[in-house]
């Protein structure tokens, strides 16, 4: 039985198995899923098999409440994407919220809804202090789901240790949001 973290009235969010790798090599096959992530580029099987999926199960057994959830349709049970909770990879004091869903999902909400349920679980059960979340500086859609979370924009900055080859620098550009635990409680209330 797979681990379930939560279930919101579309989605329902459990940990990853070594079976959905082929799930996630389609998803990350899409150039739009991957434009502001890889430029379009796919993340080849075996990144996912040598690397991705070992380093998530490793977060399941460090931090039990923490990591990547693979996102279905409750109903249907169709595989949507992911979101991610996880410490965060520069502010050692914040956990990082992330997603990544499937095109045909955009502009449902499902995005916000996840995105929020996540919010929920981090300062319920996680006990997290802030929540941060990044983005390329062009992804206006990320952002408003970071909007829509109660998330507020924090920092402009540049990414400085994934610079893909061939790319600018400025491209890399992001943007910083993040929500503190008094704030959304007190958007919660």
């Amino acid at each position: 039985m797979t681990a379930i973290l939560l279930e919101t009235a579309r989605l329902r969010l459990r940990r990853f198995t070594p079976d959905d790798v082929d799930r996630l090599v389609e998803l990350d096959s899409d150039p739009e899923v991957m434009r502001y992530i890889t430029y379009g580029v796919p993340t080849p099987r075996a990144t996912y098999q040598d690397v991705i999926l070992p380093r998530w199960f490793a977060i399941y057994e460090a931090t039990p409440l923490l990591g990547y959830w693979a996102a279905e349709d409750r109903a249907s049970g169709e595989f949507l994407g992911w979101f991610h909770l996880r410490p965060d990879r520069f502010d050692a004091d914040e956990q990082e919220l992330g997603y990544r869903l499937a095109r045909p999902t955009w502009g449902r909400g499902l995005a916000t809804e996840g995105a929020a349920a996540v919010l929920v679980h981090a300062f319920t059960h996680v006990g997290a202090a802030k929540v941060s979340a990044r983005t390329l500086a062009g992804n206006f859609a990320s952002q408003r789901v970071m909007q829509k979370c109660g998330l507020a924009f924090e920092k402009d900055f540049v990414y400085p240790d994934d610079v893909i080859a061939g790319r600018a620098e400025h491209e890399r550009a992001a943007v910083k949001y993040s929500i503190t635990r008094p704030a959304w409680q007190a958007r919660s209330a």
